[in-house]
């Protein structure tokens, strides 16, 4: 009997956010922004996705104005001569009909495993370290906490100046928002520090508070987060549900609308010593334990994680059999789908149809160019 896909393609509305379906475009990194800026190429880019029908596209990491808030050439600003190109490319899909909102990122002490890129001017970071124990780059002072909570909220200000449907903020994957959060790179003794997660959850929530005062109440607003780390893949910032909520609740008191909860593979339990190994995943515990709308992703249709895309291993269609039924049981409320967008413009258009037998692998030469 074919797998029915219904779940996937009702409408999903939060404030003035109004989605045709419930796949999202992960936000990935592509790198082709000279000078920082955009252009026809990616704004073309992402129209072949709007009219592939993806439901909500999130782009690749764009940096606020903070001097060392980019680790790589490629990666796009959202400030200053950029937001003209960022303005083309929210109209390009907004012409084929699709909704996206920009990731907005800062980078923190994460230096590129990629390339021997260097900012001008050091990395910063909550405690100057990359790790725990790891320094690179500057302690920030209060000024520089002051300011980057400031270049977040001009940026999602500008994003809705700009036309687009919502913004993301990026506190996952070791960057700087998740810096604050992890103890093994925040030994801050000062506000922004302290022996809990709760306590080291402050930048964030006042970041959010401050993003909110400059979209007004009616603009989505959503977080990234994880419990991995680039820098350390078994990391875990909440152990038990109770201190999952000390975090994570605060952040949705402050302003956000919709977690973003990254996993390495979406299918594994968050808790497993709690509900057994087909239990909720991290989504489904941020859902129940906040009460918040959220995304949940990693590797969806995909048989491997995106950490073998560095030893260039490729990655043979999935089944999503399996999300559709965490989706019909209420789980999470989206999906948001990365590396088989790259490589399958039309992947949403495929799983509408059931075409699954002409569902692509995922070849690590994708990333070399921006179709």
């Amino acid at each position: 009997m074919p797998i029915s896909t219904d779940v996937l393609f009702t409408p999903f509305r939060l404030k003035s956010l109004e989605l045709k379906n419930r796949i999202v475009m992960a936000p990935m990194t592509r790198g082709f922004a000279e000078g920082g800026l955009v252009g026809k190429a990616q704004a073309d880019y992402y129209r072949r996705r709007a009219e592939g029908q993806v439901g909500l596209i999130l782009t690749e990491g764009t940096v606020v104005d903070r001097p060392s808030s980019r680790n790589e050439a490629g990666i796009p600003f959202f400030y200053g001569d950029a937001l003209e190109g960022w303005q083309d490319v929210a109209e390009a899909v907004h012409a084929a009909d699709g909704k996206i909102a920009p990731q907005i990122w800062h980078v923190g002490a994460v230096k590129s495993s990629s390339t021997e890129y260097e900012p001008d001017v050091p990395f910063e970071s909550p405690s100057g370290l990359f790790g725990p124990g790891k320094a690179r780059g500057n302690v920030m002072s209060e000024t520089d906490v002051a300011d980057t909570i400031a270049a977040f909220a001009s940026a999602a200000r500008d994003a809705k100046r700009l036309g687009f449907d919502a913004v993301e903020v990026h506190g996952a994957h070791g960057y700087i928002v998740d810096q604050f959060f992890w103890a093994g790179t925040n030994e801050r003794t000062d506000r922004w520090g302290g022996p809990t997660l709760k306590d080291r959850s402050l930048f964030a929530a006042e970041m959010i508070a401050a993003i909110r005062h400059a979209v007004g109440p009616d603009f989505p607003l959503i977080l990234r987060v994880s419990q991995w780390k680039q820098q350390d893949l078994t990391a875990r910032l909440a152990d038990t549900p109770d201190t999952m909520g000390d975090w994570l609740i605060p952040l949705i008191e402050a302003g956000v609308d919709i977690l973003h909860c990254s996993q390495r593979r979406f299918w594994e339990p968050e808790f497993p010593e709690i509900d057994g190994e087909n239990g909720l995943n991290f989504a489904g515990w941020a859902k129940k334990l906040t009460g918040a709308a959220t995304i949940s992703v990693g590797s969806v249709g995909l048989a491997t994680d995106f950490i073998n895309v560095f030893s260039g291993q490729k990655s043979e269609p999935q089944g999503i059999e399996g999300m559709i039924e965490r989706m019909e049981r209420g789980e999470f409320d989206l999906i948001a789908v990365g590396r088989a967008l790259i490589t399958e413009p039309d992947w949403v258009e495929k799983v509408r149809d059931g075409r699954f037998e002409e569902m692509q692998s995922f070849d690590p030469a994708a990333l070399h160019s921006l179709y």
